[in-house]
């Protein structure tokens, strides 16, 4: 039986290399012949990438393999315009790729050729049918890249493998995405024109009209990250196929759009995907979390967490403190510093913190640094999550069941949150000003009054307890989705099949 290699090409980010990992192995799991090789960039602000990936490293496994490209020199990539780094990382990383896939060939080859002479001196001495090895060849079925990864298509025309795209966000905002491109490619439109705008948008996969302002900020910046962003979603268009974290009973009207577009690929809804083992945390850590949330009632903590790159500046985290203590609510709070201070932890809260906040505080709440996510909102102890809505958190929210009140900070998380609140009746959002900018808070903070609002309706109001039947409704239809005969279960096996009938380069000995 011939094995199935597919290579996974993540963005260098903890939030899509997570999610691409969680994809790889629901492929492996699902096709005993198929293997999985993720490789991973390094970069610069590659925020919890490192102990993630020493985590996979712990239990290795012949079909599922992590390779850490070289480091290319930073000059080569970080000269770019901030929104062009990325994708010159990932163009400098090429050569790399391609060395490895030589490599990958080179010693399959000469294990097939070793384990075929083996097999004709046994048979010659032993009288049995020869069998070749040939049999058990290997071939490179696909390319999966990241949709900040489209560059890496090119390496995948050059071999004839067929290449997917892997879509760590919604539905909503592939479809919003493949929309403006076709805008401005097939009709003309200068969709910088929306940048700040009061206007509200048609977009087909939305019930109703979208705000300029919750646009993601690049798909309107004048100064290349339209043009980026726009351009990454053309190479949607020459995909084979599309995959998708998501599940059509959340967005059904979504991939009822993309299914309407003929010149969009085969689209697989394949999620929830989750990291339900987590990415790779102190031990210690974890065990101190879970034995304070075993101590709470059931469903009394309200749990803020804002991400990889969620840092707020000492400003925002004051007004925070006072809105939580105010509140009276049980409260697990995880602080991460500002991107650009690059640190993982402070090392003295009580130095950015009210006064007195911790110890006043100490008996209904804790502050802790980066957290186990996953781990937390399955607790029972928690009833609420305030959420920066990356796709990753409302995946992992709606599969525990646990209601969000949004706040977006960067990236596609407003569209998210306009999706979560007023599409789906998902959640509750903290009210701000919304802007077309990397942060999206009233006059840059968010206020500590306003966010005690927001704390005691969702944990307490009535209008938040039907939002959470709602929740738990669709908490019951996330894991429908992936069981036997599901929708996402019946997508991901015809995404199997294709990969596995696709013509693809073959490593070793493909007759």
């Amino acid at each position: 039986m011939k094995t199935v290699q597919v290579i996974f090409v993540p963005a260098p980010a903890i939030g899509h290399l997570v999610s691409m990992v969680e994809m790889a192995r629901l492929l492996i799991t699902r096709y005993q012949h198929l293997s999985a090789t993720i490789l991973v960039a390094n970069f610069a602000y590659n925020t919890g990438v490192a102990s993630y990936v020493e985590s996979l490293t712990k239990n290795p496994s012949p079909r599922f393999k992590i390779i850490q490209l070289p480091d290319t020199d930073p000059t080569t990539y970080m000269s770019s315009s901030r929104h062009y780094i990325l994708t010159a990382l990932l163009d400098s990383q090429k050569p790399n790729i391609r060395n490895i896939l030589h490599d990958l060939t080179r010693t399959e080859s000469e294990s097939t050729q070793h384990e075929t002479r083996k097999s004709d001196q046994s048979n010659q001495f032993e009288g049995i049918e020869k069998t070749s090895t040939l049999a058990e060849s290997t071939r490179l079925a696909a390319f999966v890249v990241d949709l900040l990864s489209v560059t890496i298509m090119d390496i995948g025309d050059e071999l004839s493998v067929p290449t997917y795209v892997y879509c760590p966000a919604g539905a909503n905002f592939l479809s919003l995405g493949l929309h403006f491109q076709s805008l401005r490619d097939d009709h003309n439109n200068d969709l910088t024109e929306f940048n700040n705008s009061d206007k509200f948008l048609n977009v087909p996969s939305f019930s109703k009209p979208v705000p300029a302002k919750v646009l993601p900020s690049m798909l309107l910046d004048k100064e290349g990250g339209s043009d980026l962003m726009l351009g990454i979603f053309k190479r949607f268009r020459d995909a084979k196929g599309i995959i998708i974290n998501s599940f059509v009973e959340l967005e059904s009207l979504a991939f009822h759009s993309l299914a309407a577009d003929p010149k969009v690929p085969k689209v697989y809804s394949v999620g929830p995907i989750l990291n339900v083992a987590g990415e790779g945390h102190d031990a210690d850590e974890v065990k101190d979390i879970l034995g304070w949330l075993d101590c709470q009632p059931p469903s009394s903590v309200v749990f803020l967490c804002f991400g990889s790159f969620g840092g707020f500046h000492d400003n925002q985290l004051k007004e925070t403190a006072v809105a939580l203590e105010s509140s009276g609510h049980r409260f697990l709070w995880s602080i991460r510093p500002p991107l650009a201070r690059l640190k993982t932890s402070y090392p003295n809260l009580d130095e950015i913190l009210p006064s007195g906040f911790l110890e006043r505080t100490a008996s209904i709440g804790k502050v802790i640094g980066w957290a186990p996510q996953v781990t937390v909102l399955s607790h029972n102890a928690v009833g609420g999550f305030v959420s920066h809505c990356g796709w990753n958190s409302t995946m992992e929210s709606t599969w525990h069941g646990v209601p969000i009140a949004t706040w977006p900070i960067y990236a596609e998380q407003p569209l998210n949150a306009f999706e979560l609140v007023h599409e789906l009746g998902l959640a509750i959002e903290v009210e701000m000003e919304y802007s077309n900018e990397f942060s999206m808070v009233n006059n840059g903070i968010v206020k500590a009054k306003e966010l005690e609002v927001v704390i005691r309706k969702l944990m307490l109001d009535e209008n938040a307890s039907q939002i959470r039947k709602k929740v738990n409704k669709m908490k019951e239809l996330c894991r429908v989705a992936v069981a036997e005969n599901g929708s996402s279960y019946a997508s991901l096996g015809q995404l199997v099949e294709d990969i596995i009938q696709g013509k693809g380069t073959c490593i070793t000995g493909c007759m």
